[in-house]
């Protein structure tokens, strides 16, 4: 099956994302705890930042099903993570709010592979593409007149030889189509070598106001400086 081009690869993701974002999930049992996953021989340390617990051990279907849907269909989740409040609802089958979630994950045909600078550079240009130094007052502005269903990149966090990190925004009809009522969420995208292997962050947030913008930066930068931390010990 051919592989969707990149900016239909992305309308997808950011269909799910509405999905996800505008409807909770119920039932299940929630565990959380660090993750060292091995890719291609090599232990790799990924740990979801304060304040939301990864969810891949849980055994659920509907999680599962969410978090694949959020990432390329070449990519292997190697953490899915709800803020802990949507947690403790998941477990109780409360319906959670699911208004900010994070993903980890790797391509599946590098996860053997040692990847250098070239494969951080073909993998950054097709799924982050370029993005200007768009203040995070400006992000709303900017938003108001992309297709509904579109990402736009918005502000490049940092670019290095080890990684790539961009804040991208998208647009989203209200129900029934309805323009009035339309939404707004943010997503962190990140690239990162760690130990030779490279692994995608997406971090994902609703859209209401500064604060929410200010969050996503912040929180980008963090988790990879985190992990960056982790796995260089």
């Amino acid at each position: 099956m051919d592989r969707p081009a990149p900016r239909t690869a992305c309308a997808l993701r950011a269909a799910a994302l509405a999905a996800a974002l505008a409807a909770g999930l119920n039932g299940g049992t929630a565990l959380a705890a660090p993750v060292a996953v091995d890719l291609g021989g090599v232990r790799v340390v990924l740990d979801a930042p304060a304040g939301f617990s990864d969810t891949t051990f849980t055994g659920s279907p509907r999680l599962r099903d969410l978090a694949e849907s959020l990432v390329p269909a070449s990519n292997r989740v190697l953490l899915f993570a709800l803020t802990d409040a949507d947690l403790r609802a998941f477990s109780v089958g409360d319906t959670p709010e699911l208004r900010r979630m994070l993903v980890a994950a790797t391509p599946r045909h590098l996860e053997r592979e040692w990847v250098g600078t070239t494969q951080l550079n073909q993998q950054a240009a097709e799924l982050i593409g370029t993005a200007t130094s768009r203040p995070s007052s400006g992000y709303l502005s900017a938003l108001k007149t992309q297709p509904f269903g579109q990402p736009l990149p918005l502000t490049e966090l940092f670019r290095d030889r080890n990684g790539v990190a961009v804040v991208q925004g998208t647009r989203f009809p209200g129900p029934d189509g309805n323009a009035e009522k339309q939404t707004y969420a943010l997503s962190g995208t990140v690239l990162l070598m760690l130990r030779g292997k490279l692994v995608s962050l997406l971090l994902f947030t609703r859209y209401a106001s500064d604060a929410d913008a200010e969050w996503i930066q912040t929180a980008t930068r963090r988790w990879a400086e985190d992990l960056r931390r982790l796995n260089t010990r």
